[in-house]
């Protein structure tokens, strides 16, 4: 079908394919990306009246991305969800030009919201290990409470995502001095791990009652199946409610704690980037500013002349 024929829908379905073959984007990104342009659609079509096809692409103004831009707002959107939606729409757009030849000139003229700069919440140290020893304490069978510790360990003493832990196969046991980690857009680093980490995740293969193959996940359902991040995550909330921890407590903190706590010793930022997977060293720097944020803190609780 030629491209300016061609219902926005399936433009739309192309493109998603295309981003998950060749630029390796993660299931959450693609679905997110989908709910988006799905809505773009939508909206289109009740904004010009009738089913959308490629060819009409051209003919937008810079008021009608606007407009869709204002009703996803007027849906209680923030603006970070606003800059992801209009990252979607620019990344759908910028492909159409290039692959189908159709040009909707109008984008350019469209800008991301400001946003305030949000840094990473980590967890200190103290807390970060009371987490982890009380996720693994609210189990009743050891094998499971061996799990949880070794998957939190994995985030905090090796900065893994919680969706790399769970993506481990049984292939990485016996584990080693160094864990290769497949992160986003399948990209493979080499993660050091440490003595601690290593143990916790050899008490849990010991333990686990399920056979590990070399070919399934390596972390387990108490059934046998894949374990699911939401159960590490509703673990990791009702302990952070007995620490009397903040909602920033979170699985995700673990990493941000791993990767501030190795800057404050002295950790250089290249290094850093490359032991969190980050794509661009701007989103390592973020964690200086949470150091000295840090600092901060501590001097205005301790000076005597602080205010």
């Amino acid at each position: 079908m030629i491209p300016a024929a061609e219902p926005l829908s399936g433009l739309i379905g192309r493109f998603l394919a295309m981003c998950a073959d060749q630029r390796r984007l993660s299931a959450h990104t693609l679905r997110a990306y989908g709910h988006t342009l799905d809505q773009f659609d939508d909206f289109l079509g009740r904004h010009l009246g009738g089913p959308v096809v490629g060819g009409q692409l051209a003919g937008l103004a810079a008021a009608d991305l606007r407009g869709f831009l204002a009703l996803r707002r007027s849906e209680g959107l923030a603006a970070a969800s606003i800059a992801r939606d209009l990252s979607a729409l620019k990344g759908f757009l910028a492909w159409a030009r290039r692959s189908e030849g159709l040009a909707c000139d109008a984008v350019a003229a469209i800008k991301a919201p400001r946003q305030p700069r949000r840094l990473p919440r980590p967890v200190s140290p103290d807390d970060a290990r009371g987490l982890v020893a009380l996720v693994g304490a609210a189990q009743d069978q050891a094998w499971l409470a061996a799990r949880d510790m070794a998957v939190l360990l994995l985030l905090y003493g090796a900065g893994l995502r919680i969706g790399e832990a769970m993506a481990l196969t049984g292939a990485v046991l016996p584990l080693g001095d160094v864990l290769a980690v497949t992160g986003k857009r399948a990209k493979t680093r080499m993660v050091p791990l440490l003595p601690q980490v290593r143990d916790a995740v050899a008490d849990y293969a010991r333990l686990c009652p399920h056979d590990l193959g070399r070919d399934g996940p390596l972390f387990r359902g108490v059934r046998g199946g894949p374990l699911d991040a939401g159960a590490v995550r509703r673990a990791v909330q009702a302990a952070r409610a007995a620490l009397g921890l903040p909602a920033s407590a979170t699985p995700h903190a673990l990493r941000h704690s791993f990767a501030t706590h190795l800057l404050a010793r002295g950790a250089d930022l290249r290094q850093l980037q490359e032991l969190l997977g980050h794509a661009s060293l701007s989103s390592t720097q973020i964690y200086t500013a949470v150091d000295a944020a840090q600092l901060l803190d501590v001097w205005r609780t301790a000076h005597p002349r602080a205010d």
